[in-house]
């Protein structure tokens, strides 16, 4: 078991894309009311340190997690909600503009590690 111990530590960190997400489901996580967020096309290192969901109304990116290979990386864009895991460094590689409406998920869980 002790084999992979050097990569664990970011293995358990994907990246969950819901495609096409009904709009019960986009209204009951009240999407709209959340902030909005944008980029033009380019490369943008990232570091997460809370989950965070978006929606993305406009965008193409391809998320390459920090310390993968360049063949590992995670595809999303335009009606994708995403969730990224806290703790997560990544590099997006942002091939159309994004416009994205997300939220933190402030959980208090992050305090029952202490």
């Amino acid at each position: 078991m002790a084999t992979d111990s050097n990569s664990n530590n970011t293995s358990n960190l994907r990246i969950m894309v819901e495609r096409n997400p009904s709009e019960a489901r986009l209204s009951e996580l009240n999407i709209k009311c959340w902030p909005k967020w944008g980029c033009s096309p380019g490369k943008y290192q990232l570091k997460f340190d809370a989950e965070e969901i978006c929606y993305l109304l406009k965008g193409k990116v391809k998320a390459y997690p920090k310390g993968s290979s360049s063949e590992e990386f995670v595809e999303f864009g335009a009606g994708d909600l995403v969730t990224i895991p806290k703790g997560l460094s990544c590099t997006w590689d942002v091939s159309i503009a994004v416009d994205k409406y997300y939220k933190f998920e402030s959980s208090s869980s992050s305090s029952s590690s202490s």
